[in-house]
């Protein structure tokens, strides 16, 4: 099953971060997303013409977002967004990160 057709699970006591080369071999499965040095995160910018067409973009990260559980920072600026994914409550890298990538990777295509 692709991470696009995966639904993310809740981070709870005794989740660990991914191991760096685990994360490594799940990012390639992503589309221009890219991981920090420590790998304990990755992020991606989305380039949108149109301010409305930025905000439309936002409102369906957010509509993903509540509809996974996982929600990522982002950065609005003329012309797109830059979406960072980390998992806040174990301070680095999970596969729910690389699900929602994956997950809005396909809307961004839609």
């Amino acid at each position: 099953m692709s991470l696009s057709e995966r639904q993310c699970r809740p981070c709870e006591g005794g989740t660990e971060r991914l191991p760096v080369e685990r994360a490594r071999k799940l990012l390639r499965q992503l589309e221009d997303w890219r991981m920090d040095a420590d790998g304990l995160e990755i992020k991606r910018t989305f380039r949108i013409e149109g301010f409305s067409r930025v905000l439309d973009f936002i409102n369906r990260l957010a509509w993903l977002s509540h509809r996974q559980g996982h929600h990522p920072d982002f950065r609005v600026f003329p012309g797109g967004c830059v979406v960072r994914y980390s998992t806040h409550a174990i301070g680095g890298l999970s596969e729910n990160d690389f699900i929602c990538a994956a997950r809005l990777d396909r809307l961004a295509r839609d």
